[in-house]
């Protein structure tokens, strides 16, 4: 078992960078350093990690070093990156919104699938934000008031369609987080998942980290000896025998916990290529089920997750909101798909 890793960023409010402060694993090969942060950091680039060692930005055990420093075992690294540009520096772009709801203090949003949430390196236009800093410079009481920007106070990932609320401004965006913090809002998602449950519902409970070996993936730690306690309960809502459609309810919500928790059990999501998805993981050896299931991949070229509901209390009138939208029309056709191939191939046993 390797050492303890702090991967949580030390965000400045004050200052446009991140802090990372962590030990290299003991169990850690002989890799650039420039590489291994690469890897290690989320949404980091070589060149903007070079240039960040460039600079003297990069302290291993107390010393700056170049980019073809060897990582070893035990080193303490200190990072000092460049944040990406914040909410006030975002360039606005006239992107369609579904918007669901929308007040004074905030907005629902129903996200489609591909775009990215939050600018990150690689990503500073074409974003939800970028969409939302526009919309918003339309709104009357917006013009010149500072303090009305997007809040983000939750995410979902790039791929993952549903429901996101963002705050208008600083009270909204502070009441809004203490509700997720206190795990007091009601978020319900539906998956569809490889293989078939032996109940109908039930509970996963289990550290979820980054993966030791993989930076870009997230596993789970059972014996809660890294990353952070993550809860979430399942309810079998359709059965097509070697697939499930499942609803996931969150108690908590840390990065990719749909995906890593059911990977956990061994209910891959479909089609989900970053945790194995995208292969035939069950079925028949029939030429023709193969084809079919690449066909599902064709129509759902994504992990086929999508946040349904979200329910929280208003930061103004106190009042509590719930929202629900229907499945993205990719993930219907690929149920109905899955149900008329059912339906076929128990006639024809």
């Amino acid at each position: 078992m390797g050492d303890t890793i702090n991967l949580i960023p030390e965000v400045e409010t004050d200052e446009m960078y991140e802090h990372y402060k962590f030990v290299v694993d003991r169990g850690q090969n002989s890799m650039r350093i420039d590489k291994y942060l690469v890897n290690y950091i989320e949404n980091s680039t070589r060149n903007k990690v070079q240039q960040t060692i460039k600079a003297d930005n990069v302290l291993v055990n107390n010393s700056p070093v170049k980019s073809n420093y060897k990582v070893k075992p035990n080193d303490i690294i200190s990072v000092v990156l460049a944040h990406p540009p914040r909410e006030t520096n975002i360039i606005p772009q006239n992107i369609p919104l579904n918007i669901v709801y929308e007040d004074e203090d905030l907005l629902v949003v129903n996200k489609e699938a591909g775009m990215v949430v939050h600018p990150g390196f690689g990503n500073f236009e074409g974003t939800l934000i970028n969409a939302l800093a526009y919309h918003f410079n339309q709104l009357p009481y917006f013009q010149n008031d500072l303090d009305k920007r997007p809040g983000l106070v939750h995410r979902i990932d790039k791929d993952t369609s549903g429901l996101l609320v963002i705050a208008k401004n600083e009270f909204a965006m502070n009441f809004l987080a203490k509700q997720f913090f206190n795990k007091t809002t009601q978020r319900v998602y539906h998956a569809l998942v490889w293989g078939n449950f032996e109940e109908d519902e039930g509970t996963i409970t289990g550290h979820i980290g980054r993966d030791i070996k993989d930076r870009m993936q997230m596993s789970v730690f059972p014996d809660g000896t890294h990353g952070k306690h993550a809860v979430t309960h399942y309810k079998v809502l359709e059965r097509f025998r070697y697939v499930t459609l499942i609803e996931c309810t969150l108690e908590t919500g840390r990065t990719h916990q749909i995906r890593a928790h059911m990977k956990y059990i061994g209910h891959i999501l479909f089609n989900d290529a970053r945790y194995g998805g995208n292969q035939v993981l069950k079925g028949t050896t029939f030429s023709k089920y193969k084809q079919f299931v690449e066909n599902c991949f064709q129509i759902i070229p994504r992990q086929a997750l999508h946040a349904k509901t979200l329910g929280f209390i208003h930061p103004t009138t106190k009042k509590e909101m719930f929202f629900e939208v229907d499945l993205p029309e990719d993930m219907q056709k690929v149920l109905e798909k899955w149900r008329t191939y059912i339906n076929y191939s128990s006639l024809s046993e």
